[in-house]
């Protein structure tokens, strides 16, 4: 099992001495991976679910936070939860996310994309909200083409990209393709991390029977695809103050990696509860 921390712009805020501070010390107590969510527009009135999103909530642009944070740190990964894939075009996006695993010697190994839930931030960035399933699965396509294309090009002809004898250097540290892993709350996400992905991260508010189906669905997916469904990596999120039994119960469901976040906004009790937590699963490594 393997343990990673999340960071939360829109209520931590982006003060940069704090992002660095708290990445560091995640990376010192041992935790594997830093995660940074993704909304690139919000509206007054916008909602997921039954939750209003207040407008003025500073979401940081995730690749270019995890850019700084890699500057600031040496082992911990960088991932995101989740990229809204559909609301980038895979050739520019292509490029930063080779760009920061080449500056960060290979640690841009947790990218972790979703549809995205509001039909406003869609609008905004010129995407039919209808589509959007089907433009990330070509962006999933295009994003491994290109990395793994070489001087002579590669091209695509698809619904919503196309191009002909294209090459995108830098390419990813030592490795042929980024892993994709597929986030999402939805049986349509979880066929599409089973088709395409590395691995699936299912959201939080899922009952246990439905979380089960899921899983064996994105299981089955990769099977029927031809691909391998133990390679698929399981990312659940889980609490801060969460129990060695409740670590356990997670394994048992297949669970590989598990996702927390420090959850009060006070600097110090950050810390406190990181450490608390490394101690209690025995993470520490400094």
């Amino acid at each position: 099992m393997e343990f990673a921390v999340s960071y939360s712009t829109p209520y931590f805020g982006v003060d940069p001495d704090r992002v660095t501070a708290y990445a560091r010390h995640a990376e010192a107590c041992g935790f594997g991976a830093f995660y940074l969510p993704e909304h690139i527009a919000v509206h007054p009135g916008a909602t997921v679910g039954t939750h209003e999103i207040p407008p003025a909530l500073p979401y940081a642009d995730p690749l270019d936070c995890l850019a700084f944070v890699a500057a600031a740190t040496s082992r911990i990964v960088l991932g995101t939860a989740v990229l809204l894939l559909p609301y980038h075009h895979p050739v520019v996006l292509a490029k930063r996310l080779a760009t920061v695993d080449v500056l960060s010697k290979g640690r841009m190994r947790l990218l972790t994309v979703g549809l995205g839930t509001l039909p406003g931030e869609a609008r905004a960035v010129g995407v039919d909200f209808g589509t959007r399933g089907r433009r990330a699965d070509e962006a999933i396509d295009v994003l491994r083409l290109l990395w793994e294309g070489g001087e002579e090009g590669v091209s695509f002809a698809g619904e919503f990209f196309a191009f002909e004898d294209l090459c995108s250097f830098p390419k990813p540290h030592g490795v042929t393709h980024l892993p994709i892993h597929v986030g999402g709350s939805s049986r349509a996400a979880a066929r599409r991390a089973g088709r395409r992905g590395d691995g699936y991260f299912p959201g939080g508010m899922l009952t246990p029977d439905e979380r089960a189906r899921q899983w064996d669905l994105a299981r089955s997916s990769a099977a029927e695809a031809g691909r391998d469904p133990d390679a698929l990596e399981h990312t659940r999120w889980g609490s801060v103050d969460m129990t060695e039994d409740e670590v356990e119960a997670f394994a048992a469901q297949g669970v590989t990696r598990v996702v927390v976040s420090a959850t009060s906004a006070d600097a110090r009790e950050q810390r406190d509860r990181l450490s608390a937590f490394a101690r209690r699963f025995g993470l520490d490594r400094a």
